[in-house]
């Protein structure tokens, strides 16, 4: 049984030059191995995601931030619904529209897609050009992002031989390094790290100015976060010569989707991949565990290195339920009657352990604000 998708991911890990011994079923089934997830039907892999039945199709939702339940008797405009009752919720998911719950539900904030959606945006949207850099010595990486696509972005441009420094705020750290620490250990494994206070200025001084000094600029912020801190992407981009600035969103930047919650499951049916495996399969269930993060952190490591290895600056805005739909049509046309067989073997396989592989060793993991010392005192 081989993990949907993982070839389109092998063919990015190899256009890059990346080890051999690194492989996209490896970074895709990672997190998998090392928790020992089982493949997921209506429930994800990771437990954080389910697909709903409506009265007219599917719907993901995850609900992984404290206060995402408290915001399901709005979802369904039912003030008596009890938003802990598991029960209370798939009845009330059966005597809705699918396309009204995912306007109403990401109105709210909640990540929440419908099978058989579009990504309303492209994969990668370059927002912003600027001006060459001869560049010399190692790449500096700057990776403002937290949980899976970003920092695994970060970290394969680390394997390049980049310096890689992590900035977790000092109020609010990356959420994975507490709740799953073994794939924060190899996602993170060999940066630096430096913890500013977001609420001092002199600290947001400091890490505009370190950001200056990036070659690479790694993140996942919402617009009206980076304006909150002061950092304006697209101005920074123009003025910084050779400053490639990736930001990774759910489903883009613009327009209403620009305000869209997105996590790794949830867009993963954005993009299409639950509907390929019903089509293939006739099971309802999720291709892979939260497939979109792998998949974006291998696409943007690639566009970065081919950005910077061109020299000049740009903002590049990637979406992550397009770039599962691009992998999807990708491997279609390079091979459909080979999805489709291993999207049939993964809907057989519900219940089953992951396909095995192998786990890499962690590295070095600094604690926060380990290097504020070195990184943020030098700018």
């Amino acid at each position: 049984m081989t993990l949907p998708l993982a070839g389109w991911a092998e063919g990015e890990l190899r256009a890059m030059g990346m080890p051999a011994g690194l492989s996209g079923a490896m970074l895709m089934g990672e997190r998998a191995a090392l928790n020992g997830f089982a493949v997921p039907g209506v429930v994800s892999a990771g437990g954080g995601c389910r697909l709903y039945t409506t009265r007219d199709g599917h719907v993901a939702l995850t609900l992984a931030r404290d206060d995402d339940r408290a915001m399901l008797p709005a979802l369904f405009q039912d003030g008596e619904l009890d938003p802990d009752d598991d029960a209370q919720i798939v009845t009330a998911f059966r005597a809705c529209s699918a396309d009204a719950l995912v306007v109403q539900g990401r109105m709210l904030g909640l990540a929440i897609a419908r099978m058989g959606e579009v990504p309303v945006s492209p994969p990668c949207q370059v927002t912003a050009d600027g001006a060459a850099k001869v560049r010399t010595g190692p790449l500096l990486v700057v990776d403002l992002s937290a949980l899976w696509a970003g920092p695994l972005a970060a970290h394969l441009i680390g394997l390049t031989g980049a310096q890689v420094v992590k900035v977790e705020s000092r109020n609010r750290p990356d959420r994975m390094r507490e709740g799953d620490p073994a794939l924060f250990a190899r996602i993170n494994q060999d940066k630096a790290n430096v913890a500013p206070d977001l609420r001092d200025r002199a600290d947001r001084e400091a890490l505009i100015a370190l950001i200056r000094r990036a070659d690479v600029v790694i993140e996942a912020a919402r617009p009206r976060a980076l304006w909150q801190l002061g950092i304006d992407a697209d101005a920074l981009v123009r003025a910084v010569p050779g400053l490639v600035w990736m930001t990774i969103t759910g489903h883009g930047a613009t327009g209403e989707a620009g305000d869209w919650i997105g996590f790794g499951d949830d867009a993963s049916v954005a993009g299409g991949v639950s509907d390929a495996l019903r089509t293939a399969s006739g099971r309802i269930g999720f291709g892979g565990d939260a497939c979109a993060d792998p998949l974006t952190g291998i696409h943007a490591a690639r566009l970065a290195l081919e950005r910077v290895r061109n020299g000049r600056a740009a903002r590049m805005i990637l979406s992550m339920s397009a770039i599962v739909a691009m992998a999807l049509d990708s491997e279609r046309r390079r091979n459909e009657k080979a999805l489709m067989t291993d999207l049939q073997a993964w809907g057989a396989a519900q219940g089953q352990a992951f396909p095995a592989t192998a786990v890499r060793p962690a590295g070095r993991v600094a604690a926060m604000g380990q290097n504020n010392a070195i990184w943020l005192a030098r700018c």
